[in-house]
């Protein structure tokens, strides 16, 4: 890795220098000495220190050259504790295999490391991660923010708490920013099925990117105006409202309705629109990834 690499990596992540609050982390999670768990982003190795004292196996994947040979050499002998030089986002995530993630991540790649440890059949059973706070409530939604499309992919499937809040100089250096403690918990009983969650991932989806404003003109395609009054009046919300405005239990139900009740040449509207929103921001990251290139 060269320099000027390692001096972006420098400025976007900021490191927890206290073993004590690092002990209290790992207090208010369920971790125990039976658990396998894996750290992203190590960097100097306070957390796997502590990680190390209280579960089976450690392992950390560093993508710095520098500090992956400090924590090998650190590390030499401890038996329960892996270093592994490498990208996370290029990491292969254990398969049918039961662990955890606990972790101080880089906040400028939060989307990124988010997305790959909620996949389905690799996600950890629990996800324990030093985040943003911005990106933390987009995350949760409602009852700290508003619901966003990123929540509501998710809640069918995993359930979002925090568990503290960071003073600024906890860290080194200090960000510019605040930072909680980000819970991420498997559900235990998952809301849809595979063939499910795809009908419902279209669905969220087409109705947050269509451009009319308001829920009623967002579904007139796919609910009849009686439909969706009824269902505006059943779970308490107003046909003029904002996709951001209902909470993920009224999204719910209005999904639970569509699939059961819409007729399948309407739900075949909302088909594919999660792959086309997709295809549509790896365009714009091309874009800006050659804008960046040029300057």
């Amino acid at each position: 890795m060269n320099k000027r690499i390692r001096q972006q990596l420098k400025y976007t992540q900021n490191f927890l220098q206290s073993t004590e609050l690092v002990n209290k982390l790992i207090e208010m999670s369920n971790l125990d000495k039976d658990d396998l768990v894996l750290e992203i982003g190590p960097g100097k190795g306070i957390i796997t220190w502590e990680l190390a004292r209280t579960v089976r196996r450690v392992i950390a994947v560093e993508y710095d050259d520098y500090l992956y040979k400090k924590l090998s050499s650190m590390f030499e002998g401890r038996k329960n504790v892996e270093i592994i030089k490498g990208d996370f986002l290029q990491y292969e995530l254990p398969e049918g295999k039961e662990y955890k993630v606990f972790a101080n991540i880089p906040f400028n790649i939060t989307a990124e490391i988010i997305h790959k440890i909620t996949e389905k059949n690799r996600a950890p059973q629990d996800a324990y991660l030093v985040i943003q706070k911005e990106a933390a409530w987009k995350y949760i939604g409602y009852p700290y923010y508003k619901e966003s499309l990123r929540s509501l992919l998710l809640k069918p499937y995993f359930e979002f708490r925090i568990l503290h809040s960071f003073q600024k100089t906890d860290f080194r250096p200090v960000p510019d920013v605040d930072a909680v403690f980000l819970h991420i918990r498997q559900r235990r009983k998952q809301l849809l099925k595979e063939k499910e969650g795809r009908l419902y991932q279209d669905f969220i989806t087409y109705i947050f990117t269509r451009q009319n404003k308001g829920l009623g003109n967002k579904c007139k395609r796919i609910f009849t105006h009686k439909q969706l009054k009824r269902l505006a009046r059943d779970n308490g919300f107003n046909m003029d409202a904002n996709p951001t405005e209902l909470r993920f239990e009224q999204w719910y139900r209005l999904y639970c309705f569509f699939a059961d009740r819409v007729s399948a040449e309407k739900q075949a509207l909302v088909a594919g629109a999660y792959d086309k929103l997709m295809k549509e921001q790896q365009g714009l990251d091309r874009l800006h990834r050659n804008r960046r290139k040029r300057r």
